[in-house]
């Protein structure tokens, strides 16, 4: 994420101010450079820095401490200069100015992107702002099958949902979930399935995958921009209108945390429909209703996923094996689990899933 605050900034990623300058001065992008100042450490997946420049035109460094999909490196940065190119044309994300190839200095490389001045978003007011957002994304023409790499384009996005859905559901066996919680996951689970049988196959679009409100900030003019476009891939809109509106994304981040209500959502929904009907797109309100439950339950098999990984580094922490690379602040780490943990109580699950059924019940998300 990116963020004008750098009140936060961890001695971790003011460790890379040196490592950041050899890299730009090896790239000859250091001719304007004024400064280089540290942000706050909020993501598991990168660090970031504000590169002031002479010409007033700011670049953020995203330096990736990890890939969360598993990526190698030379990988990693190719798929994010396409998230990055695709998602700018939008006019709604920033803009990428570079890549910073693999170097000693950096050893997973980097990328320079436009500087967003901006606050966290307000829910549920920015709302429609982040529907006419996200809106820019799926609204865009979908390229050819061959054009579409190197972003992940599956033939059938709910049968790639259900095989990551199944896979991370593995981990609920290790994760620490009360028997309940995990028979109602899978009980879930199991009737996406059957209902993935029979649904009608929609068109996918470009989308974030990363859609919570945490990775948006609000520009003075009131624009939502969406900072952090790591996952990118051509899929199904409602799995960010569902990762936008869900208690397990918008309690995420502390400094847009917002408990949304069923009108919200709905409003929520509405609007991005509204933007969507300009552009002439066609709504399976199904088909949403269903993503929903599908980016829920791909948000908790997630946790269970990142509790079980977690207790595997600690253990392998106390053999003396070296996974300090990994890790970011022990305070993100801290909230992580935090969240985590609640996101898996069983009240919380319990919330989610009647939340589900009375948007079911009332007529799904119109």
């Amino acid at each position: 994420m990116l963020e004008t605050d750098t009140a936060a900034a961890t001695q971790t990623t003011a460790a890379l101010k040196e490592p950041l300058r050899k890299a730009l001065a090896a790239s000859r992008l250091d001719d304007d450079l004024l400064s280089l100042t540290p942000m706050a450490d909020k993501g598991l997946a990168h660090a970031h820095l504000w590169l002031s420049r002479q010409n007033g035109e700011d670049w953020v460094a995203r330096l990736p401490k990890q890939s969360q999909m598993r990526l190698a490196v030379d990988d990693n940065l190719a798929y994010q200069a396409a998230c990055f190119t695709r998602a700018s044309r939008g006019g709604h994300t920033p803009a990428l100015k570079a890549v910073l190839p693999a170097s000693d200095a950096l050893p997973r490389g980097g990328l320079l992107v436009s500087a967003i001045r901006g606050r966290s978003a307000r829910l549920p007011g920015d709302l429609p702002a982040i529907a006419e957002t996200l809106a820019s994304l799926h609204a865009q023409p979908l390229p050819a099958s061959a054009e579409r790499a190197p972003l992940l384009a599956p033939t059938d996005p709910w049968s790639a949902m259900l095989t990551e859905l199944h896979e991370q559901a593995a981990y609920l066996d290790q994760a620490q979930v009360a028997p309940d919680v995990r028979r109602q996951l899978l009980e879930d689970l199991a009737a996406l399935t059957q209902w993935c049988e029979q649904a009608t196959r929609s068109e996918p679009a470009l989308i974030s995958f990363d859609a919570h409100p945490g990775n948006f900030l609000i520009q003075d003019d009131g624009k939502a921009m969406l900072v952090d476009l790591e996952k990118c891939r051509y899929s199904l809109p409602g799995f960010d209108l569902a990762h936008a509106s869900l208690y397990t994304s918008t309690t995420w981040d502390t400094q847009s945390h917002a408990e949304l209500t069923l009108a919200d959502v709905r409003a929520f929904h509405r609007h991005w429909a509204a933007a969507m009907a300009k552009r002439g797109a066609h709504i399976n309100a199904d088909e949403l209703l269903q993503s929903r439950r599908a980016m829920w339950l791909w948000s908790v098999t997630w946790c269970a996923k990142w509790q079980v990984e977690q207790q595997r580094a600690r253990d392998a922490a106390s053999r003396g094996e070296d996974w300090s690379a990994e890790l970011s602040d022990p305070a993100l780490i801290a909230h992580v689990a935090d969240r985590v943990e609640h996101y898996l109580s069983p009240s919380i699950v319990a919330h989610v899933r009647n939340e589900w059924r009375a948007l079911a019940d009332n007529s799904g998300l119109a």
